[in-house]
């Protein structure tokens, strides 16, 4: 009676170490993967010209936003600038594809400003083909030079040898994203997430400044205080879309470059989401960001209007209030239910900002 229990038992672990040899297996594959992209990501020589990596907008110590803190990031080719400020990609793992809430009324996810790309994989083969950003003329012209690479060989080992110019394109994306995913990508490492650990205790300022932020300042009602399901963590974004009223960027770069290569409307208004969904309700409207690493990732706003934290703060605060700042790029379609006149004093700014602080990553908690 003993033997079938005996050869169950063997079957049965030989299965459990049969799935975690596959899962380890998986794991290994997936590391690969990202380090391959990170390599592509700081490949300066998949530019055209030569010069230009996916990190020169998207640097670690910046909060993975532009290396040089620019309203705009200059393209390969000197003198040429995108139109929008390089949004941060920490975080960018977890944002759904664009979509519409019927219940909510309104647009939700995609990457980019506008939304217009539907996955990693799809927004990391973008810039490479952007006139305004790294320049080259289409994916061939890239795939030639990544078979150039250093890291080719490592490709060919994961995804297989191929003629195929398109898929080997797919490879390059795929890799990209495999690394957008990755922990250094998206660490969780700040104050906040110490604190929610019971590893960090706030300050009397942060404190303060996290009530603000969940009550009068009304942050929390955009910049949700909810855990992502698949992260499992807060990422301070419900992922729509708003015009918060920035005033046209007269310092913008783009609107002084070649008309071949300008990016806005005939009048200089950025049409955000609008563009890509076709309907005029939704002009001058952009994805809320994370707030996560928001203090490195200046300047704010995706024209780069506000220099500096404490700017955006207060143009929340006193939007409204007297003629402080200048009309709005695009006045029709304005959020006035959570901005613009808060009621918030000096000090009040002070505290809010103190906690956003908290969100900024790589913090190293006192060991106990």
């Amino acid at each position: 009676m003993k033997r079938p229990m005996l050869i169950s038992i063997f079957f049965c672990s030989g299965f459990v170490c049969g799935l975690l040899s596959c899962n380890s297996n998986e794991d290994s594959l997936q590391n690969r993967k990202i380090a391959l992209g990170k390599r592509i990501f700081q490949d300066t020589t998949l530019s055209e010209p030569v010069g230009q990596s996916c990190a020169t907008c998207h640097t670690i110590t910046k909060g993975f936003a532009d290396r040089e803190s620019r309203m705009v990031s200059e393209g390969a080719v000197r003198g040429l600038y995108s139109q929008r400020n390089a949004m941060t990609v920490c975080y960018s793992a977890y944002v759904p594809p664009l979509s519409f809430d019927n219940d909510e009324g309104t647009y939700v996810g995609g990457l980019f400003w506008d939304g217009r790309s539907v996955s990693l994989q799809s927004q990391a083969g973008e810039p490479f083909l952007n006139p305004v950003e790294m320049g080259n003329p289409d994916t061939c012209f890239v795939v030639e030079k990544i078979c150039h690479a250093p890291y080719y060989a490592e490709l060919i080992k994961i995804y297989g040898k191929t003629s195929n110019k398109d898929s080997l394109y797919t490879y390059i994306t795929d890799a990209l994203a495999a690394y957008q995913q990755s922990d250094e990508v998206n660490p969780f490492s700040s104050k906040y997430d110490a604190w929610e650990d019971g590893k960090y205790t706030f300050t009397d300022s942060e404190c303060r400044g996290m009530e603000l932020f969940k009550d009068k300042a009304m942050c929390a009602e955009c910049h949700i205080l909810d855990k992502d399901e698949r992260a499992g963590r807060v990422l301070f974004t419900d992922h729509t879309y708003d015009n918060l009223g920035i005033p046209r960027n007269p310092e913008n770069p783009h609107l002084r470059i070649p008309a071949d290569y300008f990016l806005l409307t005939p009048d200089s208004v950025d049409l955000g989401l609008g563009s890509v969904v076709g309907r005029e309700e939704e002009n001058g409207k952009f994805r809320v960001p994370t707030l996560r690493n928001i203090a490195l990732t200046a300047p704010y706003g995706h024209n780069g209007y506000f220099k500096t934290l404490e700017e955006i703060v207060h143009f929340y605060n006193v939007r409204d209030v007297g003629n402080e700042f200048p009309p709005a790029e695009y006045p029709a379609t304005i959020n006035r239910d959570e901005l613009g006149n808060l009621g918030l004093t000096s000090e009040e700014e002070a505290d809010l900002i103190a906690f956003m602080k908290t969100l900024t990553d790589d913090f190293k908690p006192v060991q106990k």
